[in-house]
């Protein structure tokens, strides 16, 4: 099977690409675009990074880059990396290799001139795919038929494959989130489920990134089930176990249905339980960022939101909670609500009321309450607890009346409260 990438990648004929293609091919020595930008053209995908395959060691790579003028930085030299910035953009520049030793996670490589080799040291077959200058697919391991057939399979034996980097189980299912159909490759699938206790051995950083980006997938829905399938769900997101991943296809069809942008924390809310202990100590475990780990812990602390709730009740929640996650509460509900729709017709009044609040939630915007402690001095109160005191209860009673209560009627009840 043959293929070209004419037609299909407008960035393949950027005038610095081929400057660079071209210093690498002197002298006969071979350089390739390879893995994600030449899987990404072929099945219209968009494509963020071009990176290079290329029979230069790394010290000739950086001469003849420095030689043209190019800026070259060792970015990972013992793997044979180099990045060339070439018309302002990166391009990682790597030497043909095969592994020597492996651990489980990181490798030892040697240099070489083999592409076969390089392309089998590889995980999957769609991502050891090479394309010359040309624009000519070059297809050592039989990746063409698979992405025809958007077939994830790993090249050679599957547990070789993984016993060299247990990442490549999270990668698996990844993969198929974004590229595959049907079921999983049945080998595939169960070296996952034989060797699952190796993904213990990840680090929380690296666990973390993979599943988030298989929870940015389109539909990753399929994956997830496959995953739990096989026990490696389980084994990186036990918080998961006897909830459910069920909620995450009503989340995705709202999303379709009503344009909402894929989220993954909010995917991510879908399959585990609101449990503020479980939630901290999965942020804690995966090592979530702060921002992500206070939206994930805000979720948990937020009340549910009933359906025949009230806009000015809504607001006060709103104005008393995280916005985040009253809104995400909101969503997840009427996600929820409009699967259920389908064949109940109280659901569908439920999504009705979901739609509605979630509608007000994403419009409001957090009034700001018009009195301060300097205004109660200038009423005569001395500093001290009274003064706090006394600004809760006229908060408590701005935000009864709807936020409606003005700045001058609040200082009049201030007035009277300071003089009981």
């Amino acid at each position: 099977m043959s293929a070209s990438l004419t037609g299909r990648a407008d960035w393949l004929a950027e005038e610095h690409l081929q400057h660079l293609l071209a210093v690498l091919n002197e002298g006969g020595e071979e350089a390739r675009i390879a893995g994600g930008a030449v899987r990404n053209a072929l099945i219209g995908a968009p494509v963020a990074d071009v990176d290079i395959a290329t029979t230069t060691l790394p010290a000739e790579t950086i001469r003849r880059a420095e030689a043209a003028g190019l800026k070259a930085v060792p970015t990972g030299v013992e793997h044979g990396t180099v990045t060339v910035v070439a018309g302002g953009r990166p391009f990682e520049v790597t030497t043909l290799r095969a592994d020597i030793e492996t651990d489980g996670r990181h490798a030892k490589v040697s240099f070489g001139r083999d592409w076969k080799a390089d392309a089998e040291r590889r995980d999957f077959t769609i991502n050891a795919l090479y394309a010359d200058a040309d624009g000519k697919v070059v297809d050592l391991v039989g990746g063409l038929a698979d992405i025809e057939a958007r077939r994830l399979r790993f090249i050679g034996d599957a547990e070789q494959r993984i016993r060299e980097d247990y990442l490549r189980i999270l990668r698996f299912f990844r993969f198929f989130a974004w590229y595959g159909a049907g079921r999983p490759d049945a080998e595939g699938l169960k070296a996952c489920a034989r060797l699952k206790d190796g993904l213990d051995r990840l680090s929380a950083e690296r666990v973390w990134t993979e599943l988030k980006k298989l929870l940015a997938a389109p539909d990753p829905a399929r994956a997830l089930l496959w995953m739990r399938q096989s026990g490696a769900l389980t084994r990186v997101l036990p918080e998961s176990e006897k909830w459910g991943i069920d909620a995450i296809h009503a989340l995705v069809r709202s999303e379709q249905d009503l344009g909402w942008q894929p989220d993954p924390l909010l995917r991510l809310e879908a399959i585990v339980p609101p449990d503020t202990v479980r939630m901290e100590g999965l942020a804690a475990r995966l090592k979530l960022s702060t921002r992500e780990a206070t939206r994930l812990k805000q979720w948990s602390l937020a009340d549910p939101v009933a359906p025949r709730t009230t806009e000015a009740q809504l607001a006060r929640k709103l104005y008393r909670g995280d916005v985040r996650a009253v809104t995400d509460r909101l969503l997840l509900a009427l996600a929820s609500a409009r699967a259920k729709a389908i064949e109940d017709d109280a659901a569908m009044i439920e999504a009705g009321g979901y739609s509605r609040l979630l509608a007000f939630a994403q419009k409001w915007e957090k009034p700001v309450f018009p009195v301060r402690g300097a205004d109660l001095s200038g009423l005569g109160a001395t500093p001290g607890p009274r003064i706090g005191a006394t600004l809760r209860t006229l908060e408590n009673e701005w935000i009864d009346s709807g936020f409606t209560l003005a700045r001058d009627a609040l200082l009049e009840r201030a007035a009277h409260l300071l003089k009981a």
